[in-house]
């Protein structure tokens, strides 16, 4: 049998007790699998990121994370949640909400250091994750001087340097060059092969059919309307308007208008 990584079952959650931001989504994630979440914005999808990162909690129905309860207690004790944030890494879609160290290197190094890693084997993994996405010559830097670019790549440099079995991310392309997201979806799918399971939020629906197998759908009630396989989903042009995912432009061609649809860009809200 499959091993179920996280297990969902009618989960609320509403800001302040009143606004609602989730309102009963059920869904189950087994091991290796690539989900990818879509909706408008203000739909759930970076709540639901966040609950299942442990940062917030429901406030009815249940959230299993490898087969225990996720909640507040669970995380209260030691153990668990080092085994959790073990496991479990989360990109946000605002990096400076991430970015607290003073320089580059001491960001991308804080997580395997404190997760016990020696300072030798930290410095080799830092250098082979610089590397990867090319801002090595970031090191030094002040994380708050970078471009958006640059603190989105930091920010996922930090979370993969430590391997973690789960993958969390919100809005990763957005805010990235076409030659930066191509290496990142190379880099989801690399990761993806060698088992790890990721959940992706993402407004860029160019990318769903190559970095999920399975994509479920958020609407503006906060609640899944609909779980497919990435080409059904893309194929049912009407669905996608109706739930805000393409919009449709007329274009004039040899006097004649012609309609085309069109995936909204990714939407950088980090300004």
């Amino acid at each position: 049998m499959n091993e179920k990584i996280f297990e969902l079952k009618d989960v609320r959650f509403a800001y302040l007790g009143k606004y609602p931001a989730l309102c009963g989504v059920d869904i189950s994630v087994e091991k290796g699998q690539r989900i990818a979440l879509v909706g408008a914005n203000g739909s759930g999808k970076s709540t639901l990121l966040h609950l299942l990162d442990g940062l917030i909690f429901p406030d009815s129905g249940s959230v299993k994370a490898f087969g225990a309860e996720l909640s507040e207690g669970a995380l209260a004790d030691a153990q668990f949640n080092y085994d959790f944030r073990r496991r479990v890494g989360l990109v946000f879609q605002n990096p400076d909400v991430q970015l607290f160290c003073p320089t580059v290197k001491e960001e991308v190094m804080f997580g395997p250091l404190n997760f016990g890693s020696g300072y030798e084997k930290a410095a080799k993994d830092f250098d082979a994750i610089m590397k990867v996405f090319g801002i090595e010559d970031l090191a030094g830097r002040m994380p708050h001087q970078l471009s958006i670019g640059e603190k989105r790549k930091v920010s996922m440099a930090a979370v993969l340097i430590s391997n973690p079995d789960v993958l969390l991310l919100d809005e990763p392309t957005a805010g990235l060059d076409p030659r930066t997201s191509r290496g990142l979806v190379d880099l989801l799918n690399k990761y993806h092969r060698e088992g790890k399971t990721v959940i992706t939020a993402t407004h860029d629906m160019h990318i769903i059919e190559e970095i999920a197998d399975i994509v479920y759908v958020f609407n503006h009630d906060k609640h899944i309307v609909r779980a497919a396989p990435p080409a059904e989903l893309l194929a049912d042009t009407g669905f996608l308007q109706d739930n805000n995912l393409i919009h449709i432009h007329s274009h004039r061609h040899d006097g004649k208008p012609h309609v085309h649809p069109h995936g909204h860009p990714s939407h950088d809200h980090t300004h």
